[in-house]
């Protein structure tokens, strides 16, 4: 066993954290009810002309379990930021004191509730698709060593036994993952 079937196995371990991560990232978007800051992440805001991240605007506070408080690091700012919010579509009307952005949480309806763990399940399909799709490059990758002679017959079926379990261990962790996070979209 040489150096390029362990960058194999280093290249799809890492694939497997960022496939990991995005879906982490996805899930943080999904309103579950109660006030998350992290429903913010993908809200851009036109700061003088240039699309910047809200968190990097103004500080984002859970002041109780159903609202988020949004106050600008640059006061003459706030109605950019609202402008944002409302474009950002995320279900949620804010409200504007002239100092700071306050959004109240709805409660979420069965259907709603629904809705969000079928988005949930669709992304972790993507990313068990992902890891499905990573798991093939790496198989083809050892192949290609073994044709090539890097590798023999015995180290083949050996590195791809390694490929499996880290796929079958990431497909695991998606599942779990989304386990909770469906848990806590359909807790009322």
């Amino acid at each position: 066993m040489d150096t390029q079937d362990k960058d194999v196995q280093e290249v799809f371990e890492g694939r497997i954290a960022k496939t990991l991560y995005a879906l982490k990232d996805n899930l943080n978007t999904v309103r579950a009810g109660r006030a998350n800051p992290a429903l913010l992440d993908k809200v851009l805001v036109d700061y003088y002309g240039t699309p910047s991240p809200l968190k990097m605007l103004a500080n984002i506070s859970v002041p109780d379990p159903r609202s988020l408080m949004i106050t600008p690091f640059d006061p003459k700012s706030l109605h950019e930021i609202e402008k944002a919010i409302n474009i950002a579509n995320i279900g949620i009307n804010p409200s504007n004191d002239g100092k700071a952005i306050r959004l109240q949480i709805p409660s979420l309806t069965e259907e709603r509730r629904k809705e969000l763990t079928k988005l949930v399940h669709k992304f972790g399909e993507e990313a068990k698709v992902a890891i499905r799709n990573e798991r093939r490059d790496a198989n083809e990758h050892l192949k290609k060593q073994e044709k090539d002679g890097d590798l023999t017959e015995d180290d083949l079926k050996s590195e791809e036994k390694k490929v499996q379990k880290h796929a079958d261990d990431a497909i695991t962790e998606i599942d779990k993952i989304l386990e909770k996070k469906e848990a806590e979209i359909l807790e009322v």
